[in-house]
């Protein structure tokens, strides 16, 4: 939604014909100046660079495509550039923060063939003072029409030989261990890619707004620092296929002067479009638990059977829990029929509106609605999208006739209907398709095995969160041991970049009776803070009943902690390291921090000057024991209570693959 009280649009606009461009370059600025594109062509090629404060940050970067039939990225003119700037506020219905500035200046860069079919290009930039975004539109032409896209010759040519985090490209649902190499060590990797120079300018590489189009990766050719896209094909080899008039995503990089200022960033949501969903009151952020660690843990199954955790004596154990200690919703896994099969290599035999005879959808409901607590959905497909796109209306129909506003959709199989990546235009047409329908009939989506997010929740909110991140459950069956420490101390500077993550932290049970080799590399502390340093609005506190009852002490932070916030600040921000994250409540004055180390010991200084001034607030403390180290003892944790305000200063012990976690709430005068 707008706020109208801070509404400043088209501040300036303004349109300059050109007659004779070649090296001739053409300049836009940030806000504040600080950041600066410059656009221009040499021999009928049309390219960029990026400085910041004067310094090079993007060398010569050449755009254009590869179509179907031939090349279209040189013999190019600039006909017309149009400069505009904008300046707005707008609210977020849910997020980490409430409001959100939208400030940038615009140059479209009208391109046209100096011979042959004439055809047309538009370039449009978005500078904004933590970054960039640039965007092709093909307009309605003669000699464009349909047509297909083979390449995407967008290029990004560091002025350095930078240090980079990734994941390589395809690593099955984006779950893999984002490692540090140089621009020159990379293959093709997926983005965001986040890049810290030597002299700590960092900056994310990311694409927003991903609409019927592949999503971007990019490569590199292992001796310069300049990288290409590689955009997911299709099966046969298409990237793209399309007709003008269209554009195509947002490229997108983020530039900051610190790493927790990537963190904050919300270039991405800015180059998405307003909601598209009116009535948004049904949208309701939580926190939810579920059937599912002890399926992990080999206690339940999904298929029906002696050990079926799906069932409606169990659904309302689960229920009675949440109620009591106030979540709002239960996620059941392995309700209905298809289970049963290997649904891993048929997914097209699952039912999205048969249970399986020892759950009762009716009965369930009816007790959950008692309870005050949402049953939450689930709907694993197991890539057969086929199928599922011939069911998703009457299923989510279905669901809510039952009074269900949250499914869980997954997508486990490296590829759609067997043929098609998740990442290709044919995954990106259907979960957009999967959204807009869940959105028909007011129903939120956690969507798993996705492809990455582009910031497409401001224009569709239903899409509350995702996963294509390497997640707790990989501290239950990993081959290699777990998640090690500093997993969590990088992916809020890579994946969570891309928009809220289902990582499912609160595991509180670092035995494994399946697997003894793998655990969860935390300690007990960790894993609270991880509540606030990992956001997702649908926030799922993953352990089963009995290993919260054992700890109840502990367990009270996370019944506490909310799930969309006021204000977010980074305090502390170390890539692989460490990361603090300081959030407000929406609906209270009270603040959270989540404080998470890697496999190292350290000690951190926080001061609270966040607080609000000449207030007193109690301070909640849960944080590592004397004897905690996440390989040793992680279950020693320590519970204090002081009295603190804004002027004071605190001392963050951290355990190795420790954490703390906080809770700040003003005391009455």
């Amino acid at each position: 939604m707008r706020i109208s009280n801070f509404l400043l649009v088209a501040l300036c606009s303004f349109t300059i014909t050109v007659s004779s461009c070649k090296k001739h370059l053409h300049h836009i600025t940030s806000p504040d100046g600080a950041i600066e594109v410059a656009v221009g062509t040499d021999d009928g090629h049309v390219y960029y660079t990026v400085k910041k404060k004067g310094q090079l940050l993007l060398d010569t970067s050449f755009l254009g495509f590869q179509l179907k039939d031939g090349p279209f990225d040189h013999g190019f003119e600039i006909t017309h550039i149009t400069h505009r700037s904008f300046s707005d506020r707008w609210e977020q219905i849910w997020g980490e923060e409430l409001t959100v500035e939208n400030n940038y200046r615009e140059m479209q860069v009208d391109l046209q063939e100096a011979s042959g079919k004439s055809r047309k290009l538009r370039v449009v930039f978005r500078v904004f003072d933590d970054g960039l975004g640039f965007r092709y539109e093909f307009p309605e032409q003669p000699n464009l029409q349909e047509f297909v896209i083979l390449d995407e010759r967008t290029e990004f040519n560091f002025a350095a030989n930078n240090q980079a985090w990734s994941i390589p490209y395809g690593s099955n649902y984006y779950e893999a261990l984002y490692t540090r190499r140089t621009l020159h060590e990379l293959d093709t990797v997926c983005t965001p890619l986040t890049i810290q120079t030597t002299d700590s300018i960092f900056m994310a590489l990311h694409e927003a707004n991903l609409t019927d189009y592949a999503a971007m990766n990019v490569m590199s050719d292992g001796k310069t620092n300049r990288l290409k896209v590689f955009l997911t094909p299709w099966s046969n080899g298409d990237k793209v296929r399309t007709q003008a008039p269209s554009v195509t995503p947002w490229r997108t990089l983020v530039i900051a002067d610190s790493a927790g200022e990537l963190v904050l960033s919300r270039l991405m949501l800015n180059l998405n479009e307003p909601s598209k969903i009116k009535d948004t009151s049904w949208l309701r952020p939580g926190r939810y638990m579920g059937i599912w660690w002890d399926m992990h843990m080999g206690r339940y199954t999904w298929e029906v059977g002696p050990k079926h955790g799906a069932t409606t004596e169990n659904t309302k154990r689960y229920l009675d829990f949440a109620s009591k200690h106030g979540f709002s919703g239960v996620l059941v896994e392995g309700w209905n029929t298809g289970w049963e099969n290997d649904w891993t290599q048929e997914g097209d035999q699952f039912n999205f509106t048969a249970a399986y005879p020892d759950f009762d959808i009716e009965d369930v409901t009816s007790y959950a609605k008692r309870k005050g607590v949402v049953l939450i959905g689930h709907h694993e497909t197991g890539g057969a999208v086929g199928n599922y796109e011939q069911q998703v209306d009457s299923a989510f129909a279905w669901y809510q006739k039952h009074g269900v506003s949250i499914v869980k959709t997954g997508y486990v199989s490296p590829l759609l209907d067997g043929v098609e990546r998740h990442s290709s235009q044919y995954g990106v047409r259907h979960f957009r398709k999967v959204i807009e329908t869940a959105a028909k009939y007011q129903i939120m989506i956690d969507n798993h095995e996705p492809v990455m997010p582009t910031g497409l929740q401001r224009t569709y909110p239903n899409l509350m969160t995702q996963e294509g991140v390497r997640g707790q459950e990989w501290d239950a069956w990993d081959p290699a041991g777990g998640n090690p420490p500093d997993h969590t101390t990088i992916i809020p500077f890579t994946r969570g970049l891309a928009g809220p993550m289902d990582f499912t932290p609160g595991t509180f049970d670092f035995e494994n009776p399946i697997y003894p080799q793998t655990r969860v590399e935390t300690t007990l502390a960790k894993q609270l803070a991880l509540s606030v340093v990992l956001y997702s609005p649908l926030q799922m506190a993953s352990d089963r009943l009995e290993s919260y009852e054992r700890f109840p002490d502990a367990f009270s932070f996370i019944t506490s902690c909310p799930a969309s916030w006021a204000e977010t600040l980074v305090p502390h921000a170390a890539i692989g390291t460490h990361i603090t994250v300081a959030r407000k409540d929406r609906a209270s004055d009270d603040w959270y921090i989540g404080s998470i180390t890697n496999g190292e010991a350290r000690q951190l200084t926080l001061p609270l000057d966040f607080l609000d001034d000449n207030v007193p607030y109690q301070l909640t403390i849960y944080r590592d024991g004397p004897q905690a180290d996440y390989e040793r003892n992680p279950y020693d944790y320590v519970i204090e209570e002081r009295d603190v305000d804004a002027t004071q200063t605190l001392t963050l012990h951290l355990a190795r693959g420790g954490g703390a976690a906080l809770r700040f709430h003003p005391l009455s005068p």
